[in-house]
């Protein structure tokens, strides 16, 4: 597979997962008391979430693929991999999250903008930006560079097409651009404002919990 159609492939498949996952999320969001429901039905949303919202800060990676590799399976593999990675995590997120109030998704948020003050933060968000060996080594290196903000998404409304869109765009750009300290700092702190807000002030956070 060349290049090119590496690329198209892929921001192809990431378009038509966002299609998927915001048809399948409609009604679901109910802010910090949302549900997962089977286990089978959250993996089957998980999956394609993932898919629209990673694939696309992966393009440089996929063509760093395509063009390295010379086999036309690699990429499909590579891609593969990669969402494989995201579905392991999907998994520990079912295991481990309960529906929650505003107290413990505000400890969240302001724990996950402490992270990205972080040299681990910096560490993964580095390679996310080398050249690799696989998908799966890619997959690892971008959980950790992105996990705090995905964990902002499931403390805030797992199900929320808001925050899906927010947190996508933000793990986009630090993907695709160098760490800058103007940046970064000010939105690690608005991150961590925003859990504090949402612990003193939860009725401020629109969307925060499913309307009385």
């Amino acid at each position: 597979m060349n290049a090119a159609a590496a690329l198209t492939a892929t921001l192809g498949l990431a378009a038509a997962a966002w299609v998927v996952a915001v048809r399948q999320m409609n009604g679901m969001d109910m802010g910090t008391a949302t549900p997962l429901g089977s286990f089978a039905l959250f993996v089957a949303l998980w999956v394609p979430m993932m898919a629209a919202m990673m694939l696309p800060g992966a393009a440089p990676a996929v063509l760093r693929c395509a063009r390295v590799s010379g086999r036309a399976r690699a990429v499909p593999l590579f891609v593969g991999s990669y969402l494989a990675v995201w579905t392991l995590v999907g998994i520990a997120v079912y295991a481990w999250y309960r529906p929650h109030g505003s107290f413990a998704a505000g400890v969240v948020a302001i724990a996950a903008g402490v992270y990205e003050f972080t040299p681990l933060k910096g560490h993964f968000r580095r390679l996310c930006r080398e050249n690799v060996r696989s998908g799966f080594e890619f997959g690892l290196y971008c959980v950790g560079s992105s996990i705090g903000l995905m964990l902002v998404q499931v403390a805030l409304g797992v199900m929320s097409v808001t925050w899906m869109l927010v947190i996508a765009v933000v793990a986009l750009a630090q993907k695709l651009l160098p760490a800058k300290a103007a940046i970064d700092v000010p939105l690690a702190l608005a991150v961590v404002g925003l859990g504090i807000l949402i612990v003193i002030a939860p009725a401020s956070v629109p969307g925060l919990t499913p309307p009385m």
